[in-house]
């Protein structure tokens, strides 16, 4: 295994052991909920949005590293950008997990750890369940 899918092996098992923005927050506007039938992987994506701004995003869930680890970096990421920004972040995402990155420019390099989901069809559901249930919680407002 070369040096930097090692250190993209290392991102994952890092975001998967240490998520970032996990738990359910005391307030949210936006919740949906996301479960992959094929391998059992469960989410909660709960978004706190203030006009058009992501002030929050928080996740809950349960699923293997690919899953959790997506999850969140997605939060990371998506926090305190415009939805506008955070749909163009999601669809870089897509990209690249459906495509890989050769011959594409990946404008966040946070996203690259996810170059070699393509190879590995039943893991691109993994990689995309937090995304897909972030775009649901988007049209789901609570409040």
């Amino acid at each position: 295994m070369d040096a930097i899918n090692e250190l993209y092996q290392e991102v994952i098992l890092d975001h998967n052991k240490n998520p970032r923005n996990y738990g359910k927050p005391e307030a949210y506007t936006n919740f949906a909920e996301g479960f992959n039938p094929l391998c059992g992987d469960r989410v909660e994506i709960y978004l706190n949005l203030d006009n058009d701004i992501i002030k929050d995003i928080k996740f809950e869930g349960k699923g293997c590293a690919i899953s959790k680890s997506s999850a969140s970096i997605m939060t990371t990421l998506l926090k305190g950008k415009t939805i506008q920004d955070a749909k163009e972040i999601y669809s870089e995402f897509l990209e690249i997990v459906m495509h890989g990155c050769d011959g594409l420019e990946v404008k966040d390099e946070d996203l690259e750890v996810f170059c070699g989901v393509k190879d590995f069809p039943t893991r691109v559901k993994c990689a995309t369940l937090g995304w897909h249930t972030f775009e649901e919680a988007l049209k789901d407002q609570k409040v």
